[in-house]
């Protein structure tokens, strides 16, 4: 009888310890710029500076992040994570180059409709001058029309995409 006593008292205080329910919380973190990256949930298509068509995806995972999916008409696809990192987005880009920039944006607090990513990192490449991402900016004009300026570097010369899409209904 006692262990069962005993067993019943450790549980409650365990389970009602503010140390332990910090800890069984999600770690999730609210920050309304992400959240309106959120809202790109769905498909895009439109045209890139070269005239191609692009088709865009983004999907927001049970974990909040939100991966976009970009495919290049006849090119490789492309995946792109954005999560929380304190008061950043960071964006986790996933190259049909075989490389994986890390790009970060400055402290965001509110809503501004454009998000300017830098590099912090870039991951697999070869050599310095091999073809990476730079710099990403991220324009939600409204719930339908969205521009990426994409920014790279190769042979320590840069260069620009940009990405006017749609959404389809």
């Amino acid at each position: 009888m006692f262990r069962p006593l005993v067993l019943a008292g450790l549980s409650s205080c365990l389970l009602h310890s503010p140390a332990l329910l910090a800890q069984s919380r999600p770690a999730s973190q609210v920050n309304p710029a992400l959240e309106e990256f959120k809202t790109l949930a769905g498909e895009w298509e439109g045209k890139d500076s070269h005239g191609s068509t692009i088709h865009i995806s983004y999907e927001v995972l049970p974990s909040g992040v939100v991966m976009e999916r970009l495919l290049p008409e006849g090119e490789p696809g492309m995946v792109t994570m954005y999560s929380l990192d304190g008061d950043h987005i960071v964006a986790f880009h996933f190259c049909s180059q075989g490389n994986q920039p890390v790009l970060k944006t400055d402290t965001l607090s509110a809503v501004t409709g454009k998000y300017y990513f830098t590099l912090e990192r870039a991951y697999g490449l070869k050599t310095s001058g091999e073809l990476h991402m730079v710099e990403l900016l991220v324009a939600i004009s409204d719930k339908d029309h969205l521009t990426q300026v994409w920014t790279n570097l190769h042979d320590g010369k840069r260069s620009s995409n940009t990405i006017n899409l749609v959404r389809k209904k």
